[in-house]
């Protein structure tokens, strides 16, 4: 639906609530015209069933309403003596046009002080659980909104296992666009695959003001744009439709901003010709090969605490094809990957376990490791008797790298090398040819919803012929400190605003997959800030205090209201 449907359809619900209620209204000693003026009949409605008037702005929150609504029907019900069990089922399955039988079908006395404590146990405890869900709706949907690190894409500043608090008003909350979904839960129902909203209908987009813009090196939580694709290196390969505000929740660091000059060399970001710096916090990290004298140690692992690798073996060629290895091979589903083969040897990577290679005893070794590295420990590492080098594992330049944004071998970028390119800003305009096209083809279509045909050489936006196209919106570059290990804006390109999220603020819980016992909790990251410079501080003990000190002056005050 569009605005100018929106519009119709609630001059349409006002009038509906007009003709069903206004002779509530006049048994109330209100006015009939009060029941038809927008805003205002809701504002009258709840002195009629003697609720706050601020409930008025709770009608007009998407999903939040959903749940309110229902309640008000009941309301309206029992504020007129209606409390059996069939008025509040009616009230409710009638969608609210159960109002009409009580001003038609009913003569009605309006019950003006009436009591709202719920007159049983099961009443109260449904209403207890309402209002629990709509403040809690309210703090998901507007303010703040809990998320957890399911990746390493930013390691060393947000871990694996990381439970984030993400502020929704630091660069402004957005409504949502689904009008009808399940409170509190995203793209589906936990434990289904069933959708937990309707596509339609749509409401228009908003997003409130915000205390801040987006800064360099900012992390960010957002709508992965191309959540309607099956696989975002196949621009053809679009399914089933995801509201913007459905789609994945993805967080990166925003390190291009509106109308940047971005370019990668050698996997270092670069803006308007500057490299980009990240914070003390934020560490780079890319694969290594690290070469070995003697064999790899599960001792050199742990020292180091390395946990993303893959071993490199060496093996005589002949061993290698020998029918009965590959046979063991192929059974026991170790999948391997030649990395060289000189003729004599053959160097090999994949999943052969310590267990196997003990197991095997044959003729070869694991004198090497494809690892994952910060440039300090790379350092570190490159210092130590036992190693031969340490090589970082980079792309050759001017090489297009299949699953590399623009998706178009006529740029030949990939992960390490990339750019120079323009990130477009809201109101900037750029020239259009057939060249450029493929950077700017998703955010002509997708994301700013015009028609492109291409004809020859010629461009057709909305069936006009362009040479020029002019940004609706801002868009953001996101990527991950993990830069080779990082599914980010190289894959899928810019980020629109109206994608944007929030912000991570606080890590209030850490857990580790890998600990064990008490140490699956990581002590040390509780209650720490996600940005800042230095080492973060976990918060946890002055947190404990408070909520300590808040029980007991709880207690106290309940004490001593029970004495008076």
């Amino acid at each position: 639906m569009d605005l100018q449907s929106w519009i119709i359809f609630f001059f349409a619900i006002q009038l509906l609530h007009g003709l069903a209620t206004f002779k509530l209204y006049l048994k109330a000693g209100k006015q009939a015209w009060e029941a038809f003026i927008p805003v205002y009949n809701a504002v009258i409605l709840m002195k009629i069933i003697n609720r706050p008037w601020w409930w008025t702005i709770l009608l007009f929150l998407p999903i939040v309403n959903l749940i309110l609504f229902p309640v008000i029907w009941v309301e309206i019900a029992r504020s007129y003596g209606r409390h059996s069990r069939l008025d509040t089922l009616l009230a409710i399955v009638s969608l609210g046009f159960y109002s009409f039988y009580l001003s038609y079908g009913l003569d009605l006395n309006h019950i003006e002080d009436r009591s709202l404590k719920p007159r049983s146990e099961l009443g109260d405890w449904v209403s207890s659980i309402l209002f629990a869900v709509v403040a809690a709706t309210i703090v998901h949907t507007y303010l703040i909104q809990p998320f957890v690190i399911p990746t390493s894409s930013l390691e060393k500043t947000l871990l694996v296992g990381d439970f984030l608090f993400v502020s929704k008003f630091h660069y402004g909350a957005r409504t949502p666009q689904t009008a009808v979904g399940l409170p509190m839960v995203h793209d589906g129902i936990p434990l289904t695959s069933i959708p937990s909203y309707l596509e339609k209908p749509q409401l228009p987009k908003f997003r409130f003001p915000g205390f801040q813009d987006i800064k360099h090196n900012d992390i960010v939580v957002f709508n992965w744009p191309v959540d309607t694709l099956t696989v975002i290196t196949d621009p053809n390969s679009a399914v089933k439709h995801k509201p913007l505000d459905k789609k994945s929740n993805y967080v990166k660091r925003c390190v291009g901003l509106p109308g940047d000059s971005l370019a990668i060399k050698n996997g270092y970001v670069y803006i308007n010709g500057k490299k980009n710096e990240l914070p003390s916090r934020g560490k780079l990290q890319f694969f290594y090969s690290v070469v070995f004298k003697t064999d790899v140690s599960k001792e050199f692992i742990e020292k180091y605490k390395i946990t993303e690798y893959s071993r490199v073996f060496e093996m005589k060629k002949s061993t290698f094809e020998n029918e009965n290895l590959q046979s063991y091979f192929k059974n026991n589903n170790i999948n391997l990957k030649v990395v060289s083969d000189n003729g004599k040897t053959i160097a090999f990577t994949g999943n052969v376990s310590q267990e196997v290679y003990d197991t095997l005893k044959l003729n070869f070794s694991n004198t090497a490791l494809n690892v994952n590295l910060t440039e300090d420990l790379a350092a570190t590492i490159r210092k130590s008797t036992n190693i031969l080098s340490v090589t970082k594992n980079l792309s050759t330049p001017n090489q297009f790298e299949p699953g590399t944004f623009p998706l178009s071998p006529d740029f030949a970028w990939n992960k390490d090398f990339f750019g120079p390119m323009y990130i477009p800003q809201s109101g900037a305009t750029v020239d259009l040819n057939i060249d450029v096209l493929p950077l700017y083809k998703q955010i002509i279509t997708a994301y700013e919803g015009n028609t492109l045909r291409v004809n020859g050489n010629q461009i057709l936006i909305n069936n006009q012929v362009a040479t020029t196209y002019t940004f609706k919106q801002d868009y953001y570059w996101m990527m991950g400190d993990n830069r080779h290990n990082s599914q980010d804006a190289r894959a899928w390109g810019f980020t629109p605003q109206d994608h944007v999220v929030g912000k991570p603020v606080l890590v209030w819980m850490s857990w580790d997959t890998n600990g064990k016992g008490f140490n699956k909790i990581r002590w040390d990251r509780l209650f720490t800030t996600v940005s800042g410079e230095g080492k973060a501080t976990s918060f946890l003990i002055p947190v404990v205090v408070l909520i300590l000190g808040y029980i007991g002056f709880s207690r106290y005050r309940r004490k001593k209201k029970t004495n008076a």
